[in-house]
């Protein structure tokens, strides 16, 4: 991959001429953005910090990089998240183009081959033309048009330059589950299957007997982990919770969350078992497997001990141990517009992680909407903002809404859609959730001349 470093002693009015739209951080965010923008035509200056400055969760200098799970969650238009998918592809995502292609088998979930995603990503915006990458850090806020996407690992010198232009962060922490060899599982007691049958026999289950289940619990209890700093404190999102936390909540609580084995059956006793370690294919080869759901601070020694002690896991090879890590955000309710617009300074842009989105479909969703924008001030024409009524214009509401005082980081959910005027339940009303979302959208489109994807039918609402 071609990539330049460039002086700091460059001019902002060279920058300036050269290009229009500065893009800050090459996550998924910031490369949703720079691509709708390039394809639009217009030039783009993406600088992304890796590899002259690294994170403590990333490992390459490819942009994209997950470093998280590899997977993109359900893809199903039942959910929130698919129906987001779905609009994506609509709007013509890059990211949902390239995860399409890059998917591994996940049963209903859309994962990705997380090595082919970020590499078939890196090669697609940098072949752009109109796009420069450029390999340094930032620590001042760009002249001219901007968008701001530095993702929840934002650099200690930028983050001082937000901390004094916007005011105190708001931040909680991340924890990353380990990825074993799948040569490592032992096969005789780990079996494949897929919850309730759906999606075949894509995930690897380590079955616990009630004995087996209190023991491992214990060990999770009183099992070392890494401190935070003296200058942090933990507040920690609740769709990713570290699995000792969850363990001193109560013995339990895993066993009605990520240890659910509700739909499994182990063909060993022909019963379901008392718990369950879900294990995902994380490659198109099936040579490493995600442990579904185990985030974990614990330090590396006690990830080791505590985690062979899952039956089926006891010779387990880790090529990647769990971590912590600090995400950052900002006070969207208080500092952006719903157009994904800085208050008082309608040029920058914030999109990702750092405006309280979590998840990599949704951060990437918001790096779209913000480049559609964008562009549309660069025309002359006023910034817009999709339905309420659809995924991407419920959670856009839902991080700039000015009303809401207690903020958190929000994935895509049915809970912060605006509610249906029928009486539907269950399924049912996820499908008119979706049904409603589909036909708004495309109206939107259409209103606004944005051309639809030739990769996705947004005219019908598929099966």
């Amino acid at each position: 991959m071609q990539w330049i470093v460039e002086s700091r002693e460059s001019s902002a009015a060279e920058d300036e001429s050269r290009a229009p739209v500065t893009i800050i951080g090459g996550g998924l965010a910031g490369c949703e953005a720079a691509w709708q923008l390039a394809r639009r035509g217009l030039a783009v200056r993406l600088y992304e910090m890796r590899p002259l400055r690294t994170t403590p969760a990333h490992h390459t200098d490819r942009l994209g990089e997950l470093v998280c799970s590899n997977s993109f969650r359900s893809a199903s238009l039942d959910s929130a998240v698919g129906l987001l998918k779905h609009e994506m592809r609509c709007l013509g995502s890059l990211v949902m183009g390239i995860a399409d292609r890059t998917a591994v088998p996940a049963g209903s979930a859309l994962a990705v081959d997380r090595e082919q995603f970020a590499a078939q990503l890196t090669a697609a915006v940098s072949s752009r033309p109109e796009t420069t990458v450029v390999r340094q850090e930032v620590s001042a806020l760009p002249e001219g048009f901007s968008i701001i996407a530095t993702g929840p690992l934002t650099s200690p010198a930028f983050s001082d330059c937000l901390q004094q232009l916007l005011g105190e962060h708001l931040y909680f922490y991340d924890a990353i589950a380990p990825i074993v060899t799948g040569e490592s599982v032992d096969r005789s007691v780990a079996f494949a299957a897929s919850r309730h049958g759906k999606g075949g026999e894509d995930y690897l289950n380590c079955p616990l007997s009630h004995d087996q289940y209190y023991r491992f619990i214990e060990a999770l209890r009183t099992a070392a982990t890494v401190p935070p700093k003296d200058f942090e404190r933990c507040v920690y999102f609740e769709g990713c919770m570290p699995i000792e936390e969850m363990a001193r909540r109560g013995p339990d609580t895993l066993a009605f969350g990520p240890m659910r084995p509700v739909g499994l059956v182990d063909p060993r006793t022909g019963r379901r078992p008392f718990a369950t370690v879900q294990l995902r294919q994380d490659n198109i080869e099936g040579t490493l497997f995600n442990m579904v759901g185990f985030q974990t601070k614990m330090t590396y020694p006690e990830q080791r001990r505590v985690l062979r002690m899952i039956p089926g896991l006891e010779r387990a090879e880790f090529v990647r141990l769990g971590s912590l890590h600090r995400n950052t955000f900002i006070d969207s309710p208080r500092l952006l517009r719903p157009t994904l617009q800085l208050s008082g300074r309608p040029h920058t842009f914030f999109a990702g992680q750092l405006i309280g989105v979590e998840g990599y479909v949704e951060s990437a969703a918001a790096g779209l909407l913000a480049a559609i924008n964008v562009s549309r001030l660069l025309q002359g024409a006023e910034c817009i903002v999709p339905p309420a009524t659809t995924a991407l214009g419920s959670l856009v509401h839902y991080v700039t809404d000015r009303n809401r005082l207690d903020f958190q980081p929000m994935n895509a959910n049915h809970g912060v859609f605006p509610p249906l005027t029928g009486s539907e339940r269950g399924r049912d009303k996820r499908r008119a959730f979706a049904a409603r979302a589909v036909s708004d959208l495309r109206a939107w489109m259409t209103a606004h001349q944005i051309e639809p994807s030739h990769r996705a039918e947004c005219a019908v609402l598929p099966a």
